[in-house]
């Protein structure tokens, strides 16, 4: 085993510790954790088995396997980063239906005030 496998596999290991640690401090919800793990555990994968991704290169028709991993990273990227921004729009939408029932419950309240007051 090479030095580059060697601390490739323990940055991996401490990357999933550090995400294990995230959950339980309740920073990081399980469903982002899943996916952070997932190709942390891939990376893991193809850190032992060094052939692993010459052969997925030539099944998918990638001259160079750096090149597979990097168009594989991006495209994933791009897919979590849209994931993010559908997350994003509903809470935003969540959030701004929030601001107006609070908005709307305040002006009963003072006009319920308003009312007492009178009488």
């Amino acid at each position: 085993m090479t030095r580059i496998q060697i601390i490739t596999i323990l940055i991996n290991f401490l990357f999933i510790a550090y995400v294990a640690r995230l959950i339980i401090k309740g920073k990081l919800r399980e469903e982002y954790a899943i996916a952070w793990c997932v190709f942390t555990l891939l990376l893991i994968v193809f850190s032992f088995w060094t052939k692993g991704l010459e052969l997925m290169s030539k099944i998918f028709g990638v001259f160079d396997p750096p090149n597979l991993v990097f168009t594989a990273f991006i495209f994933i990227i791009l897919v979590y980063l849209l994931h993010l921004s559908v997350v994003s729009s509903r809470s935003h939408h969540s959030i701004t239906r929030l601001t107006q029932e609070l908005a709307l419950l305040k002006e009963n309240m003072n006009k319920e005030e308003q009312a007492k007051a009178k009488m």
